[in-house]
């Protein structure tokens, strides 16, 4: 073997060492910009009915509601680990008043799923002007905010909520719930 051998064939290991580094590099980037990228996990109502519906006309041309909502929840979170989340309240509001609220149990949300579940609320109001009861349709919205930590690969944990703002209206005569968005 020739002194010019030894040379090319060092030159050529470095060449592959530097391949390979660069190579390493890459797809620790792609890593961290995908799996570790940590996204606020989605809350929305994905259906609801009205179990029982009551309503009670005063003298002072004012009404009185009460009802019994029964929602699905659904959490879905997008990351690449779970989310454990913390006790959290849904609250229904009427023309920005609360009339109802709920308490979600502390809960996780298993890694690139959706959690379901159902909740049943009471929803009571006093003192609604009759043109709302007498149009036929009720609207209502809700809001709330359920937080945690997002845990990656059971060593990191990141802080992330996740914030829902749903409306919707029920239509009085059937007891129907129309026109339910979230964002």
């Amino acid at each position: 073997m020739s002194k010019g051998e030894g040379q090319r064939s060092s030159k050529k290991c470095l060449a592959y060492v530097a391949a390979f580094v660069v190579f390493q590099t890459a797809i620790i980037l792609v890593f961290a910009l995908t799996v570790m990228k940590v996204k606020s996990p989605k809350v929305r109502f994905n259906a609801m009915a009205v179990e029982s519906f009551s309503s009670n006309n005063n003298n002072n041309n004012s009404t009185s509601i009460s009802m019994r909502l029964l929602a699905q929840v659904t959490i879905k979170n997008t990351n690449f680990g779970h989310f454990k989340y913390q006790n959290s309240t849904l609250s229904i509001l009427y023309n920005g008043v609360q009339v109802g609220e709920v308490v979600v149990p502390r809960g996780r949300a298993s890694a690139r799923k959706t959690k379901k579940f159902n909740i049943s609320v009471d929803v009571s109001s006093e003192g609604l002007s009759g043109n709302d009861i007498n149009s036929g349709v009720l609207r209502l919205s809700s809001s709330g905010k359920i937080s945690g930590k997002v845990h990656l690969m059971k060593v990191i944990k990141r802080n992330k909520s996740g914030e829902m703002k749903c409306d919707w209206s029920i239509n009085l005569a059937t007891r129907q719930v129309e026109d339910l968005k979230c964002n």
